[in-house]
């Protein structure tokens, strides 16, 4: 019972986590800009990218649609790890690293309401 409290609890940080950023990308906010400019990503760019974001965050919430949306988040996540391994940036990839390890967690832990 414990366990499936703390999986709660996980899940809705990384759904307020994962929506969060992906409002910041849909509105084009100026440091999100900054950062995914450096890689290439326009504005559409930059908006669709917080669109699948989003998407993902609330399909985390559903049990069909939980591991999918967890794959979704966490390959994103991966993708900005990747990014900045190429610019050389092994502080930002660090910081991405703990989301990137908390949707595996949570897929391990697998959704509460599941029967």
């Amino acid at each position: 019972m414990i366990l499936k409290i703390i999986n709660s609890a996980l899940i809705l940080f990384a759904v307020f986590m994962g929506f969060k950023q992906g409002i910041a990308m849909i509105s084009g906010k100026p440091e999100m800009a900054e950062m995914f400019g450096k890689w290439g990503f326009d504005k559409t760019g930059l908006m669709i990218n917080g669109a699948v974001t989003i998407l993902a965050s609330v399909m985390i919430l559903f049990p069909k649609t939980f591991v999918w949306g967890n794959f979704l988040m966490a390959a994103g996540i991966l993708l900005i790890i990747c990014f900045q391994l190429l610019n050389k940036d092994l502080k930002g990839a660090m910081i991405e690293l703990p989301f990137l390890c908390l949707n595996l967690i949570i897929i391990y832990l697998q959704h509460p309401l599941k029967s």
